[in-house]
């Protein structure tokens, strides 16, 4: 395959892992991008400065190719600016290939400053946005390309709730810089149909959760395979950070205290940092929101992160071909 994507950073599937607390650690990181395409270190797992620069360092034990770091700037109560500060000024003295920014673009929460040091640096900015005002902003901030993230994505899509299907070719039609679609990806199907939409790359988190080399606990596992792409619903949309995650005990708790009007201290102690690591870690599947996109209805197996990729690039010629045949 040949896209801008694959030139820039010099891999071979324009395939990139999304960022995934407490599982985007150097193991699996390392395990993508070495099938060929672009692992994904999630700085919010890391505390300290130290911690952060020995995971980068293992990372780089493991494989010799190109990852991108992850770095989330929204509201969080033990990830704070000098956090945001720290993890990106690492990023620039450790050369890493390529940053995935999500929520607030760097120059506005950070400062233009630190997208000039980094790029000083050479490494690749992106910005995961969910509409075209914020893909402009941010290629005119400097931003060397654009994930375009729709509203099917597990995480923290935008709340403008606009679909990958319309999501993808509007930014690409506004951007120069290139677009990654994120957002209902997990097979070579999906990622023929963001290509045909003008896109040079796809980003899946949903789909590498169930994947052999991704630490989360089996049981985790089994629940995406069970489970349908209507399962999932948008949780604290009335904190103003909503989140896609799968229906369980938990979210639905969640949602009862919205409906309630509760506030941020009530709903804390049930989306906490540590409940969801302890649910990814225990396997209980209702102990925390477990942030999923729609893709999981296409998740039916669980193979190494090689096979897929291989897979999919097998799927996505099969598809192109078919569509070339109709036509």
């Amino acid at each position: 395959m040949k896209t801008r994507i694959t030139e820039m950073f010099g891999i071979e599937y324009p395939i990139i892992c999304g960022a995934m607390m407490w599982l985007c650690k150097p193991e699996l990181c390392a395990a993508i991008s070495n099938a060929g395409g672009m692992g994904n270190l999630t700085a919010g797992n890391y505390d300290s400065e130290e911690e952060f620069r020995a995971a980068i360092a293992k990372t780089r034990s493991l494989t010799s190719k190109p990852f991108m770091v992850n770095v989330t700037i929204l509201p969080s109560v033990h990830i704070t600016a000098a956090h945001h500060q720290m993890y990106l000024r690492v990023c620039a003295e450790e050369k890493v290939a390529g940053l995935e920014i999500s929520g607030s673009p760097i120059d506005k929460a950070c400062g233009p400053e630190y997208v000039a040091m980094l790029k000083k640096a050479g490494v690749r900015l992106f910005h995961k946005v969910g509409s075209v005002r914020h893909a402009v902003h941010a290629e005119k901030a400097g931003y060397d390309g654009i994930y375009a993230a729709g509203i099917e994505e597990g995480g923290h899509p935008l709340s403008d709730d606009v679909t990958t299907m319309v999501l993808t070719p509007r930014i690409v039609e506004s951007v120069k810089v290139p677009v990654v679609t994120v957002g209902g990806i997990a097979d070579g199907r999906t990622m023929a149909a963001a290509f045909a939409l003008g896109a040079e790359g796809v980003m899946m988190a949903s789909r590498f959760m169930a994947t052999k080399e991704c630490v989360v606990h089996e049981n985790i596992k089994q629940e995406i395979l069970k489970r349908q792409e209507y399962e999932t619903t948008l949780i604290c949309k009335t904190l103003g950070l909503q989140g896609r995650a799968l229906r369980n005990k938990t979210v639905e708790q969640v949602l009862d205290l919205e409906s309630k009007q509760c506030g941020f201290e009530d709903l804390i102690p049930l989306i906490s940092g540590k409940r969801v690591k302890e649910a990814w870690e225990s396997g209980n599947v209702d102990v925390a929101p477990m942030m999923v996109g729609q893709s999981i209805g296409l998740i039916r197996d669980v193979p190494t992160c090689k096979e897929l990729l291989d897979r999919m690039l097998k799927e996505a010629q099969a598809d192109v071909a078919r569509v070339q045949k109709m036509l």
